[in-house]
């Protein structure tokens, strides 16, 4: 493995464990995503200098994340992966598998206590916090479920427009509140 591609791959261990992977799947995802061929199991212990065991049960959870899928290379019987090259793909794969493992989860607890009658003052501010918290994530996940059926060339427009976006909505609003002096 050159420096360059160490680099990021050693990276992208570390920030694995950010996004709720350990340190060696980041390493296996980022190296399968920047290599240009699938490789092995074999191939991936020798570049990580990591036993073949843990190799296998690497691939088995990141295969359980959609993160790495099998390809096949003509005339070997072997079992090769390799990860989406499409960045995109990779991070709306990323973002729906932490969607499902940590908002989800967070969701159900919120739901399920709402429901449950506060008994003391302590409970009812308590209960007002907790749907102040439940309404801003469902109202997230509402938009990033929008956000992710765009076509990646939309979502790239989209972010490009940074500020410019919050200065058509405030134009908007002064716009509106014109019109409604105007017709006093």
């Amino acid at each position: 493995m050159s420096p360059y591609v160490e680099t990021f791959v050693m990276h992208v261990g570390e920030m694995g464990s950010r996004w709720g992977l350990n340190r060696t799947l980041g390493q296996m995802c980022g190296l399968l995503y920047v290599s240009q061929q699938p490789l092995n199991a074999d191939e991936i212990a020798d570049a990580l200098s990591i036993s073949r065991s843990n190799v296998s049960m690497g691939l088995k959870e990141l295969k359980a994340w959609r993160l790495v899928r099998p390809a096949t290379v003509a005339g070997d019987r072997r079992e090769y992966w390799t990860t989406p090259k499409d960045v995109w793909e990779l991070f709306q794969v990323l973002t729906e598998e932490r969607h499902r493992r940590e908002v989800q989860p967070t969701l159900t607890m919120l739901r399920e206590t709402l429901m449950i009658e506060p008994i003391t003052p302590d409970d009812r501010y308590a209960q007002e916090r907790l749907r102040e918290m439940h309404e801003l994530i469902e109202l997230m996940t509402n938009w990033m479920d929008e956000i992710q059926n765009l076509p990646p060339r939309t979502l790239v427009r989209l972010l490009k427009l940074g500020r410019r976006i919050q200065n058509l909505l405030d134009k908007r609003r002064k716009s509106r509140n014109s019109n409604q002096s105007t017709d006093l």
